[in-house]
């Protein structure tokens, strides 16, 4: 017999893999099978949250909504015994399933009912582990147009961090990574070559990151360890982005929502927010939003 635990972690994999190929259709299957197998469990909700994310992904808005309500109904259970935080699933759950409702109500044209119900549920879940998620949501409906919020640079990597109100005049380039991302290193090529065509043109590049409370293969460490870890993966993978300023700060990952690493922001030289990218972008795609910026 298959322990449970091996079983959802099966269950959560597999489905996972399954929509990351496009192949919803028996992803559906085996969430319904495990369904018959087990019931109704955290694990459970978060592979429906999946079915959720790969219909949206797919255009399929109808059936995206379907399985968001479904995934929020079972957490609201879930949620009348425990606390959102004490189990690993229940945040990607339920993070899903708000990101999925809000993401169709915008793709209907609700965009400000969309924003009015982020804004509902960081008040709901404004001090758990899903507010970075819920501020990237909120970011991506309403961020761009508007003035970038300033940064905490009270602690940082490399140079001193300007503010970025000092820095009017020119355009910014937010790069927010992780020490244990992979595609933040992957994207750091891209961002030195654009660094090297554009600072003489005036751009700033400013790569701010945080503490996750862990080092290497995930041993816990104290700031003071995290930080030193920090720097020597700085070191090591992003030595071609020069002295590059790295304010190091929690906060501003959670204002700008950065629950994605990595995460592009790019500021004209007003101070306004013209785009806002979570994950990666080619070299070309990054160059045509910055040259739209630059003088002609």
């Amino acid at each position: 017999m298959v322990p449970a635990v091996l079983f959802y972690l099966a269950l959560a994999n597999g489905v996972r893999d399954l929509i990351a190929h496009n192949d919803l259709a028996a992803a559906e299957r085996e969430v319904a099978a495990s369904q018959k197998t087990a019931g109704n469990t955290p694990e459970f909700a978060a592979a429906l949250s999946w079915l959720a994310r790969g219909e949206l992904s797919a255009g399929h808005l109808d059936r995206a909504e379907t399985y968001a309500v479904e995934t929020r109904t079972l957490v609201d259970r879930f949620l009348h015994a425990s606390k959102l935080d004490s189990d690993p699933w229940l945040p990607t759950a339920l993070g899903a399933a708000i990101e999925v409702h809000a993401q169709v109500l915008a793709a209907r044209g609700a965009r400000s009912e969309a924003v009015t119900f982020l804004n509902e549920q960081l008040a709901l879940f404004g001090n758990t582990s899903i507010a970075d998620r819920l501020h990237k949501n909120l970011n991506l409906l309403s961020l761009q147009g508007k003035i970038a919020p300033p940064l905490d640079e009270s602690d940082w990597l490399g140079a001193r961090p300007v503010p970025l109100a000092a820095l009017h005049g020119h355009p910014v380039l937010l790069f927010f990574w992780a020490h244990w991302c992979s595609d933040c290193k992957a994207e750091v090529p891209i961002l030195a070559e654009i660094e090297r065509i554009y600072g003489p043109k005036g751009l700033v590049l400013m790569a701010p990151t945080r503490f996750y409370g862990y080092i290497g293969d995930g041993q816990d460490a104290p700031p003071a360890v995290e930080r030193k870890y920090i720097e020597a993966v700085r070191q090591r993978f992003y030595a071609s982005l020069g002295n590059v300023a790295m304010p190091l700060s929690n906060a501003n990952f959670v204002k700008y929502g950065a629950s994605t690493t990595p995460t592009l922001v790019l500021i004209d030289s007003a101070g306004v927010v013209r785009l806002y990218h979570p994950g990666n972008l080619s070299g070309p795609d990054l160059a045509a939003h910055i040259q739209a910026l630059l003088p002609n």
